[in-house]
């Protein structure tokens, strides 16, 4: 049994265009940093995990601004391709530059909106961000049940990237093994922090019997990102 069922939580987050995507933006009076946050590939930015992470970083004076992909916003199930999101990407970091010209940026997503985001800096497109968080970076597809992946290759462009980078996973990320992922961080060197939370899995819920709860493994996320954030902010 995992933690899925969970308490309603309010919303409070400003609607806005942001470089033709739809947004949402948390911006509390004391933000010191704001996170351009992409979602993963079938969940959007209202998705429940995006309202609790907005509302644990604010308490941990971190702004955020949720998007939602072009496919996303236009109601299609089917991910728009790779040279699509990072125009995206792109035009949602100028667009937050402009509206956001004193809080230090930084880029990122949950799974697939921060791989398109990664791709994008791997590119050499100046997204104008102190550096890149990734929360369940998807470092090789589930493999089939009995088997192990192999093949870390959805990782390789990130040693292109300059940019400090934070990789946040669960310990039971299904789409991160751990056998791959500890030697793909050590290639990057100093530029990566990895991050693992106990007991999480892909989309950072935990089984009913870990001991564990939603509250405290979006906290342990939040307090993680915040941190890492703050001290590059400057």
């Amino acid at each position: 049994m995992s933690s899925r069922s969970r308490p309603p939580i309010s919303d409070p987050a400003e609607p806005l265009d942001l470089g033709g995507q739809p947004a949402l933006a948390t911006v509390p009076a004391g933000a010191r940093a704001l996170l351009l946050c992409a979602h993963g590939a079938g969940a959007g930015m209202r998705h429940h995990f995006f309202v609790e992470l907005a509302t644990a970083l604010a308490e941990r004076d971190v702004a955020t601004v949720r998007w939602d992909l072009p496919y996303m916003a236009a109601g299609r199930k089917r991910p728009d391709p790779p040279a699509i999101c990072h125009r995206a990407v792109v035009s949602v970091a100028a667009a937050a530059a402009a509206r956001w010209p004193t809080l230090a940026r930084f880029a990122g997503g949950k799974s697939f909106g921060g791989r398109m985001t990664s791709q994008a800096a791997a590119l050499g497109h100046d997204l104008g961000v102190r550096g890149l968080v990734f929360l369940g970076f998807p470092l090789h597809p589930a493999p089939s049940p009995g088997q192990v992946a192999t093949d870390p290759a959805r990782a390789d462009h990130l040693a292109r990237i300059a940019l400090p980078m934070l990789l946040v996973q669960g310990s039971r990320d299904a789409l991160a093994d751990p056998r791959l992922m500890v030697p793909v961080v050590a290639g990057l060197g100093a530029r990566a922090t990895f991050v693992e939370i106990a007991a999480a899995d892909h989309g950072f819920e935990v089984l009913v019997r870990s001991g564990r709860t939603g509250a405290e493994v979006m906290a342990e996320v939040a307090t993680t990102v915040a941190a890492w954030m703050l001290a590059r902010a400057g």
